[in-house]
């Protein structure tokens, strides 16, 4: 069956532009029709989901250069139980027309889903779903809600729980009747009683057991099977077994013990509910990063407005306020010092506990606390726009996403349920005409065992408690995977690419040396070199001009300016002619640089870059700037050869600074002269190798190389850092989070490994035993609801990994 669906598109501007998307979709298999509106800016499909996805169609409209526009919602969901809900709820959401992906998380009960507006609402999701047993929470309501659902639910259950156990107890005191070394204890005689057990497990049974009867029906209703499906059949037979048996011997009623098996349904049940009361707590410790993500932010902030000083609500500060932060106080928003200095403390956002220094023009991120000096500063973001939000942002979206490995749970679970019915009732068989033939109660017993031994939940839950844990444990080091895709992949990482400017050094070179030529001095060099520098933006032109500035050399203005990338400036400064640059540069030009080789391959072996000025066609002189080292660029390297992998380097240098950065800090391998187009082949070139490459760079210059990577990492500091620029964003500009980063995804995928592992051999030894007959149904079901607290629990053991160097 087909579906149609209507896309909004940006960046037409022509009749060829609409006619080359319309062609693209035409040719994607799949798709039937296709019909781009350049009027309305609208595309409108129709496709065959079984042959291509939504998804697929916006990668595809991308390609050809423009922007689909598409919008995300998170909404809580409320009333699944296990793994197949979430699974049944996603294939629903991402059957609706319209919606691009759709991703359930039963860990953080929360559901994902990217679609197009103009062809399906929120609204209609929320129907769509309601009509399939479950509730979407409005988005608008969500934080709140969310917090207030997730409270309300724990106590409701605790309350179901003890009201269950109480109904249970007397129930589970008859049970020492069934071993013989417990006759000395005392058993009061209407404990016995079938009518009392009936009317004790009734209630459990149908009123507080009533959540698995309607999650059965649920699953059911919609061609699935879930955990609610093996509880309902396991502790009915139990209950109406005992019923049929009260009813065949009302004669014996009084004068002898009945085989029943109310206090296996019964505690059955309880057990179930305890261990999904412990499994909600501990979900609710999973997301522990982001309440106190949340806890950082300030309430209120002292805003300086028509001269006085007012305390303003966070809601209501606006751009360029001019906030007054004082000593030991929260720093509202992001913003740049405009009066004042003071050291601030990061830590809470990067993980460094040493203060940062603060002066007049810095950058200072909002939630981060001001030590010691009054500072006022200019709000620059707000609201959503702050980095606190971004990352709150980028944390939630990690924590709901799906990793890779948890495909194979998700095919386990899709089946998980009918295999175990089918070995439930081929234990029965078997004990009933085989092992001990008419023992019917005997063979009922292992039934209701196998049945409620096997836990799919422990299965769904194995993989996103981890990514919700690790994504978390990584936030508080400043270090943000984008999802839990990215989670896994940065472990099988072999080559880590740097960039050498503000990765391995710091990014802010500082002026070395002025050499002239004979008649030019070097003041009349540096005035018309920072006459051209002051417009490039490139940070070795900075270093440049506040050298000369500070040594009284005047700025003037340029007639004209001409940025070559990669190679240098060019333009008119006081009707001559000036160029600046490398030898490619001059060479091109037609300027002989022989004379001045040996001099710039002496400073080039100093780890300095040498730029060659000349002035109407003659070399002026050589002026040298250096970029020092980050300190922990070397112990970086050195960590990161110890687990495995080599370290790249590339730079638009020349090959002999590039060298000798290199060789201080112990990288293997150079690719030197590289302009920034170029970054994304060498990239290519050592992916076709066969290797998993990560790239290292600021998130903005690095663009297309960052995108060309398995994994794009974005490194900068602070407010500074395109925290959307990358697949891993690194908040502060440390090459040792690269290494914290690849140690918190190995930490995390062992994680999940061991939770699948659990997962799986607890139900591959779990049944087989159950169905021998070595496990009471009671005991069976107590393992059951613990099988998912033990998965839940290792997760959490992730929030209190400590990274080692």
């Amino acid at each position: 069956m087909l579906q149609a669906i209507t896309v909004q598109i940006q960046g037409m501007t022509c009749a060829t532009c609409s006619n080359r998307i319309e062609k693209g979709l035409k040719e994607q298999q799949g798709v039937e029709k296709a019909t781009v509106n350049l009027a309305l800016e609208q595309a409108t499909i129709n496709f065959d989901p079984n042959e291509v996805s939504a998804a697929e169609v916006v990668r595809n409209i991308q390609k050809t250069g423009y922007e689909v526009v598409q919008e995300s919602v998170g909404f809580i969901v409320v009333g699944m139980t296990c793994a197949n809900c979430a699974q049944q709820i996603e294939k629903t959401l991402n059957k609706m027309p319209g919606v691009i992906e759709a991703t359930v998380n039963l860990a953080m009960e929360q559901a994902t889903v990217n679609y197009f507006p103009t062809t399906v609402t929120p609204t209609d999701m929320i129907e769509r779903i309601k009509g399939i047993g479950y509730e979407l929470v409005e988005p608008e309501e969500n934080t709140t809600k969310a917090r207030d659902y997730r409270a309300e639910a724990i106590k409701k259950q605790k309350v179901v729980f003890l009201t269950s156990a109480i109904l249970s107890l007397p129930l589970l005191w008859t049970m020492v009747t069934h071993f013989s070394w417990t006759s000395f204890i005392w058993m009061p005689d209407f404990f016995m009683n079938p009518w009392f057990q009936l009317i004790l497990a009734t209630p459990v049974q149908f009123v507080i057991g009533s959540q698995f009867y309607v999650g059965a029906y649920k699953a059911l209703r919609n061609k699935s099977a879930n955990m609610d499906v093996l509880v309902a059949l396991g502790t009915s037979a139990a209950y109406f077994y005992s019923v049929y048996t009260i009813f065949k011997h009302l004669d014996m009623i009084g004068t002898a013990h009945l085989p029943l098996y109310f206090e296996t349904s019964a505690v059955l049940i309880t057990l179930i509910l305890l261990g999904k009361l412990f499994e909600a707590k501990a979900k609710g410790h999973s997301s522990d990063a982001i309440k106190k993500l949340m806890g950082l932010q300030a309430k209120s902030a002292l805003v300086k407005r028509e001269g006085k000083l007012i305390d303003v609500p966070m809601a209501d500060i606006r751009l360029k306020d001019i906030v007054v932060v004082k000593p030991g106080e929260k720093i509202p928003v992001d913003g740049i010092v405009r009066t004042g200095d003071s050291a601030v403390d990061e830590s809470m956002l990067t993980g460094e506990s040493m203060p940062v220094s603060k002066q007049v023009g810095d950058a200072v991120i909002g939630a981060t606390l001001n030590k010691n000096g009054a500072l006022e500063i200019e709000a620059t973001k707000i609201g959503k726009e702050t980095t606190l939000e971004q990352i709150i942002k980028v944390v939630e979206e990690a924590q709901g996403s799906k990793a890779p490995i948890q495909r194979m749970a998700d095919v386990i679970s899709g089946v998980f349920v009918p295999i175990v019915v089918g070995i439930a009732l081929a234990t029965f068989l078997i004990w009933y005409f085989g092992v001990a033939p008419g023992d019917f109660a005997g063979a009922l017993e292992k039934f209701i065992a196998v049945l409620v031994i096997a836990c799919p939940c422990a299965l769904g839950l194995a993989t996103p408690t981890s990514i919700m844990a690790g994504s978390g444990r990584a936030a508080e080091f400043g270090i943000l995977f984008k999802g839990g895709e990215y989670l896994e992949a940065t472990q099988k990482l072999e080559v880590i690419v740097v960039d050498k400017t503000g990765t391995v050094t710091n990014g802010k070179p500082v002026l070395t040396d002025v050499i002239t030529t004979e008649g030019v001095t070097r003041e009349q060099l540096l005035m018309l070199a920072i006459a051209l520098e002051q417009k490039s933006e490139h940070p070795l032109a900075d270093a440049i001009v506040k050298g000369a500035v500070s040594e009284g050399v005047s700025l003037s203005e340029p007639e004209t300016f001409t940025a070559i990338p990669g190679s240098g400036i060019s333009g008119i400064v006081n009707g001559e002619n000036v160029s600046i640059g490398t030898r490619q540069l001059m060479e091109q030009s037609g300027i002989d640089v022989t004379l001045y080789e040996e001099r710039l391959i002496t400073f080039e072996t100093q780890g300095k870059t040498a730029m060659l000025v000349a002035v109407n066609q003659k070399i002026a002189g050589i002026i040298a700037v250096a970029d020092t080292i980050k300190p922990t660029s070397k112990e970086a390297v050195t960590a990161l050869h110890r687990m495995g992998l080599k370290v790249v380097m590339l730079t638009g240098d020349n090959q002999r600074t590039a060298d000798y950065i290199a060789s201080q800090v112990g990288i293997d391998e150079v690719f030197a002269g590289v302009l920034p187009a170029e970054k994304a082949q060498v990239i290519d070139q050592l992916k076709a190798k066969g290797q998993h490459v990560a790239m290292v760079g600021d998130g903005v210059n690095d663009a297309p190389a960052l995108a060309t990577a398995d994994i794009g990492i974005a490194m900068g500091t602070g407010a500074d850092i395109a925290i959307e620029a990358a697949d891993v964003t690194i908040i502060k500009g440390d090459l040792m989070k690269i290494v914290d980063a690849i140690a918190m995804s190995r930490h995390t995928m062992r994680n999940i490994k061991q939770n699948l592992f659990f997962a799986l051999a607890y139900n591959v030894v779990g049944i087989p035993i159950a169905a021998v007959g070595l496990l009471a149904p009671w005991v069976a079901g107590a393992a059951m609801a613990l099988s998912s607290v033990s998965v839940v629990l290792n997760a959490l053991r992730l929030q209190r990994v400590k990274l080692k160097r």
